[in-house]
């Protein structure tokens, strides 16, 4: 593998460091120089420690199986819910046995030293070194406890994060851009796919997830693999050929996939280089330094425990200050710089999501780390501050991406059969659809808003404001999605006007964000969200604190960024047959009904690029009162979020397209398709 070639020099400048810092952590098994309960705490953590020894230079060729599998039971095991409850990356349990005081912060430094089995693996021996340094400095510090101030903790963490930013956070940019660090890419390239041992070389969680998509895929002929494979990289062709963006001065596609999937990456690879493209695939960020909130980017795999992950999703709040993020934002600068001959050559990402399962619902625990309203504020700057660093090296309107999702096995025993069915609706008909969207646009394009409403028990009353078309021969508002960049087909959507755009959207259960939103209301009024609340817990303030936190990413606001219609009721009915609705991505569920999108447009960042539907018309409705602030001010115009809210054609009273005259034509009724060209979209509820 190149990457560890490139680290050599690095790695032999900190070696003596990291010899020192090991016999010094030997030592602490034998040690009494601290009192319970911290003295079980640092013997715990430094036990965990030397047991990373075994990851340098491992190679899952010499482990059997069975050895390969109580490793990463080992690594892993007091994550799992049970054994959570008595670990110290648990902060609940950590605040109970370590004092409120402590508690939180020791939480904090056991779950990033979870990393190093990561480090080891890749022989990144700074990152390494570094945090047994910080661990060896916080030890010292309770050698005395009768004197220690937690002030001193909390200096020890500001100040690691502070002064070692340069070395996380430029490595976490150059992955993302640079082939040379091709741990992955080189698993996946090089591995025996049919050896299932394989996926034990990451150091990530291998559940019966990750086996049984590998054994599944092992199962399908190579020209079915192929086609898998072509249906999402022929689907990234088309987005750049669609968006006028020339493919051939770009050399890099970032591959996004779930651990088990490699066989179908593998066949990706080689189309893509068939269009000029190397691979590059990262992990998930290790660092908490480069995790934003419980989402880590990267490749995937099962979580052990979804509930740790919450748990820690606000963990920069130990350090998080003004400063700080100037420093972090100023090295974020300079990485960027480092590698712009990259950056130039990027093509965009490449995402296979999987889906099934079970919906998590958070529980809200003592001891979790939150953020101030000070530190919510400065989160969220730091969010539009960087974005807009990232996007002066990495344009959107010069790149394109493609995503495109599978079931995993935990949707249930079904998982081969809709595995089968979900590669029909990632492939339905796209000529059909485009006649049928078209005349659902000409219609949409002749209204000045459109009225959404609800039915039963979801209370939906929202009326939605269209720009107005000064050339209706020649524009569009709307348009027609038709399975390139976003798969599968069965959408028409617009940037709504924010002016006059007011009412209730209320879904009564949605999965955003790998999280379940129960009974989800958000008023609007001028397109700005004014109120919102879910039923997840029983205190309201919890309720709104959840949505605060997980859908306007601590933001007071956000404005309706994107309104839809989705046409895709085989994917629907598909999802009902099956009961699981409630278990489909965002991907997939956006398709199956009206939805509104929360935060940017679908064209930030990139309103200025041309873009025309397959009649001809040139869509221009891609700017908001918010996004066209973009020529005044960037960081007025953007919000770096966009999160799809659909509510399900069985909760749909009715779609009505509204005239300046007043003439109301209706879309849809009792969650069905009755405009006149439209009716064809009903055929698949006639099987269910």
């Amino acid at each position: 593998m190149k990457d560890q070639e490139l680290w050599k020099e690095e790695n032999d400048v900190v070696k003596e460091r990291l010899e020192l810092a090991w016999n010094r952590i030997r030592g602490i098994e034998e040690e009494h120089s601290t009192v319970s309960p911290f003295q079980d705490y640092f013997r715990q953590t430094a036990e965990n420690i030397l047991k990373t020894e075994e990851q340098f230079g491992f190679d899952y060729v010499n482990h059997s199986m069975e050895e390969l599998q109580a490793l990463n039971q080992m690594m892993y095991d007091e994550l799992h819910p049970e054994r959570y409850k008595t670990s110290y990356a648990n902060p609940e349990y950590a605040e109970s046995v370590l004092g409120k005081e402590y508690g939180s912060i020791l939480c904090f430094l056991y779950t990033e030293l979870r990393g190093l089995p990561i480090y080891a693996r890749e022989l990144r021996l700074t990152e390494f070194t570094c945090l047994l340094e910080l661990f060896i400095e916080i030890y010292n510090l309770f050698e005395d406890v009768e004197n220690l101030k937690l002030q001193q903790v909390q200096h020890a963490i500001y100040y690691f994060y502070y002064d070692y930013c340069d070395v996380f956070v430029p490595y976490r940019v150059r992955e993302q851009y640079d082939p040379q660090l091709d741990f992955c890419t080189s698993l996946v390239e090089t591995a025996d796919l049919t050896d299932l041992r394989y996926l034990y070389a990451y150091g990530e969680y291998i559940s019966e997830n990750e086996l049984r998509t590998a054994e599944f895929l092992n199962q399908l002929p190579q020209e079915e693999i192929d086609a898998l494979a072509f249906t999402y990289t022929d689907g990234y062709r088309e987005g750049f050929e669609i968006a006028g963006i020339d493919l051939s001065r770009k050399k890099y596609v970032n591959l996004i996939y779930a651990i088990g999937q490699e066989r179908m990456v593998r066949a990706a690879i080689l189309q893509f280089r068939s269009m000029g493209l190397e691979p590059i695939i990262y992990r998930p960020a290790v660092s908490r330094l480069n995790q934003r909130q419980n989402r880590r980017g990267g490749i995937s795999s099962t979580s052990p425990n979804r509930q740790y992950e919450y748990d820690h999703r606000l963990d920069e709040g130990l350090y998080l200050n003004k400063a700080f993020m100037e420093r972090k934002l100023e090295v974020l600068a300079q990485s960027y710089e480092a590698v712009k001959h990259l950056t130039d050559l990027y093509a965009g990402p490449a995402v296979i999501e999987t889906f099934g399962e079970t919906p998590f619902e958070p529980v809200k625990k003592p001891g979790c780390i939150e953020l101030s309203r000070q530190q919510q504020e400065l989160s969220v700057e730091y969010a539009t501050q960087s974005s807009k660093i990232i996007n002066r090296y990495v344009r959107r309107e010069e790149y394109s991406f493609t995503i495109i999702a599978y079931p995993s096995p935990e949707i249930g025993e079904n998982f081969e059969e809709i595995f089968r069915e979900t590669v029909k609706v990632n492939t339905l008909d796209k000529k059909l659809y485009r006649s049928i969207q078209e005349t659902l646009i000409e219609e949409l394009n002749q209204a000045k808003s459109v009225r959404v409403l609800g039915k039963g028990e979801n209370q939906t009353d929202i009326l939605v404001m269209m720009h107005p078309l000064k050339n209706p021969e020649s524009e569009t508002n709307f348009e027609n999605c038709l399975a390139d960049v976003n798969i599968p087909v069965g959408e028409v959507f617009t940037s709504p006007q924010l002016t006059g755009t007011n009412g209730l959207l209320n879904v009564s259960e949605v999965f955003l964000n790998d999280l379940k939103f129960v009974d989800l209301k958000i008023r609007f009024e001028n397109g700005m969200i004014t109120e919102y609340t879910c039923q997840n817990f029983k205190d309201e303030e919890d309720n709104v604190k959840f949505v605060k936190e997980n859908l306007l990413v601590n933001r007071e606001t956000l404005p309706i960024g994107e309104f839809a219609i989705g046409t895709n009721t085989t994917a629907y009915v598909m999802a009902n047959r099956y009961q699981i609705v409630y278990k489909l991505p965002i991907l997939i569920v956006e398709k199956m009904g009206p939805h509104f999108a929360v935060g940017d447009t679908c064209y930030s960042y990139s309103e200025e690029n041309r873009l025309y539907n397959p009649d001809g018309k040139e869509i221009v409705a891609k700017d908001n009162e918010c996004s066209i602030l973009r020529k005044e001010d960037e960081t007025k115009a953007y919000f770096n979020c966009h999160t799809d809210i659909t509510i399900p054609y069985d909760e749909i009273g009715a779609i009505i397209s509204i005239h300046a005259d007043g003439t109301e034509v209706d879309i849809m009724k009792n969650g069905r398709f009755v405009l006149a060209g439209t009716e064809e979209l009903n055929r698949p509820f006639e099987k269910e």
